[in-house]
């Protein structure tokens, strides 16, 4: 496959084993990812992952800030094909039509199942038992192209999106790697998805990240696997995002901190208490509650409501 001129788009860690196989086995002419972002509280200017591999193996970037209008590059290119994988940006027409062997997606789901920008926040979140990898053709609309091939792979109660996200990441870099070669040689699989099996995927907004303690404790666990690191609570006006959770089968008040334990703080939800044992408080490092706990005054916390504004 080194003869076959590739452009790749992309922009996420998610997407860097993808690419990183594609350098391996294709010749990647061109790459084209979202432009530097600022990055953290010192807000520093920042590449994207994939343009960081892109300049390391010394090939050619275009990072447009819309695609739409800014292509000319890729055409005087000439890709003989366009893989993406997690780029973020709709790609035109003229595009879609322009490499012999068409324009094909690495997406993170089983498809028609959680078209959209987070599969795998969805997959979570709804306590899916699979997940797994699409290989398609593209069209114009959103992840609704004719399938190529697919591999799912179970989720384990152990995950979150990130132990999830490498799983699906280095599983789509092998599984294109295995699907090209019937692609180049037109020996592939054109599945139409079902449209009455279609469901959505939309990226995650930030009122989805606050914890709604009027659910069950699956729920909210699976809240907090999909939004490592985001979904929060505050407490005395103060922000709290979860890292680790466990439950007490007890009755207790819910949005109300109900119990002080030694590895927790349990907070009333609607089949019992979660128990929350690590955290972020704003503007803090990521800590156990039980140090936490150390410094302040237990007795204070009971009977707290949290989430009030």
């Amino acid at each position: 496959m080194k003869d076959k001129k590739v452009c790749f788009m992309g922009t996420p860690d998610f997407a860097v084993p993808v690419l990183k196989e594609l350098i391996k086995n294709t010749n990647v002419v061109l790459v084209v990812t979202q432009p530097d972002a600022f990055v953290g509280r010192k807000k520093i200017l920042t590449p994207s992952p994939i343009k960081s591999v892109a300049l390391e193996n010394n090939i050619e970037v275009l990072t447009p800030e819309k695609i739409e209008n800014d292509y000319e590059r890729i055409i005087e290119v000439n890709p003989d094909i366009i893989i993406t994988c997690a780029y973020g940006q709709i790609i035109p027409k003229i595009l879609l039509d322009l490499p012999k062997y068409k324009c094909i997606n690495v997406h993170a789901s089983l498809l028609p199942k959680y078209r959209g920008g987070a599969p795998i926040h969805a997959s979570l979140l709804n306590g899916d038992k699979y997940s797994g990898i699409t290989i398609m053709f593209m069209d114009e609309g959103m992840d609704d192209g004719d399938i190529i091939t697919q591999e799912k792979i179970e989720i384990l109660d152990s995950d979150n999106i990130n132990t999830l996200s490498d799983k699906l990441s280095k599983l789509g870099a092998k599984l294109l790697i295995e699907t090209l070669p019937s692609v180049f040689e037109g020996t592939n699989n054109r599945i139409k998805q079902r449209e009455c099996d279609v469901t959505f995927a939309y990226t995650i907004k930030r009122k989805d990240e606050i914890i709604d303690f009027n659910k069950t404790y699956k729920e909210i666990n699976n809240q907090v696997r999909a939004l490592y690191n985001r979904a929060y609570f505050t407490l005395n006006n103060v922000e709290y995002k979860i890292i680790k959770v466990r439950y007490e089968n007890i009755n207790s008040e819910i949005s109300r901190i109900n119990h002080i334990y030694k590895d927790g703080i349990g907070i009333g939800c609607l089949d019992g208490e979660v128990v929350i044992m690590e955290f972020i408080p704003s503007g803090k490092k990521q800590m156990l509650v039980s140090s936490y706990l150390n410094g302040v005054n237990k007795n204070d916390l009971i009977g707290v409501v949290v989430n009030e504004k």
